[in-house]
């Protein structure tokens, strides 16, 4: 999205969503938030597989990878607030990794990037495990947005919070389960996987060539099912789906939609509205932008 705008430029899909991207800006400036939670996963930049946890609140410094053009260096964060979350989500029987210096992805920088340009707002950085099997559950992370929204409203401080949700919807990566590296560019994916934590830069030629090779695979039935639940502010009817479900139906990439689901589960009763949404192909994924607020 953000290294071959050249290629979709021509495309309506292309704008639209930007387009949605700007009014999701526009909306979020106007609420003017003291803090904003923002849910996303990892793309082994951050986290690797000599250690995964299933989910990272970042509580002190943290700091943007900078990939494909996304923000690079330090990037403010609310300290007290993401402290008070961990010890809140300790208390509901969660178990949280935490990080004193967090690296994050565009997994979380993508959404800054586009809806927080200026970066003058702290943010709370969750990175959720989305990709690298053992997943957590999709009611798992209903009920650790549930957990978080609790946490935001009991934190003392009468701040005005926003929670973003990044992932996208239906797509399909060309990336092994961990356990199973069958060819050559896979047993590559997990050796950058393992090994890539202090020498990422060597594996992203490589890594990029596989991606950008990848046949998309979207299913826009899916995206539009999830997306009508959206504005009607309920998944429960997806929470029951396993892994392997959501996987066979819209692809091992929309396992990112555990983002959606805890960001919702925090907002609490909430009623949401579709800005855009765009099947592109040429990003291998189904494009969606929503906004929700709260019913009370």
């Amino acid at each position: 999205m953000n290294t071959h705008w050249a290629e979709v430029d021509h495309l309506d899909g292309a704008h639209h969503f930007r387009d949605g991207l700007a009014q999701a800006r526009e909306t979020l400036a106007e609420a003017r938030p003291d803090a904003v939670v923002i849910i996303g996963s990892n793309h082994f930049r951050g986290f690797f597989l000599d250690l995964m946890p299933a989910v990272t609140v970042g509580v002190g410094e943290v700091l943007g990878a900078g990939e494909a053009g996304t923000p690079a260096g330090p990037l403010p964060v609310d300290t007290e607030l993401a402290r008070h979350l961990v010890d809140s989500l300790m208390e509901k029987e969660f178990d949280p990794a935490f990080s004193l210096r967090l690296t994050v992805d565009h997994g979380i920088t993508h959404s800054l990037q586009h809806l927080l340009p200026a970066l003058d707002v702290p943010v709370v950085p969750v990175v959720i495990n989305m990709f690298a099997p053992p997943l957590p559950s999709l009611a798992r992370c209903d009920a650790l947005g549930r957990a978080i929204g609790a946490a935001i409203r009991g934190d003392g401080a009468a701040k005005k919070v926003a929670v973003i949700a990044s992932g996208g919807l239906s797509h399909q990566l060309p990336w092994p389960a961990w356990f199973d590296a069958l060819s050559d560019d896979d047993r590559f994916l997990v050796e950058a996987w393992l090994n890539g934590r202090n020498s990422w830069s060597e594996y992203e030629v490589r890594r990029r060539e596989i991606i950008r090779a990848a046949r998309p695979q979207i299913n826009q039935e899916f995206d539009e099912r999830f997306l009508s639940l959206v504005e009607k502010g309920d998944l429960s009817p997806l929470l029951t789906l396993t892994s392997e479900e959501v996987a066979a139906e819209a692809g091992n990439g929309a396992q990112e939609i555990r983002s959606w689901i805890a960001m919702m589960a925090a907002i609490g009763p909430c009623k949401g509205r579709t800005l855009a949404y765009a099947a592109m192909d040429e990003w291998l994924t189904g494009m969606g932008v929503s906004i929700l607020e709260p019913r009370s």
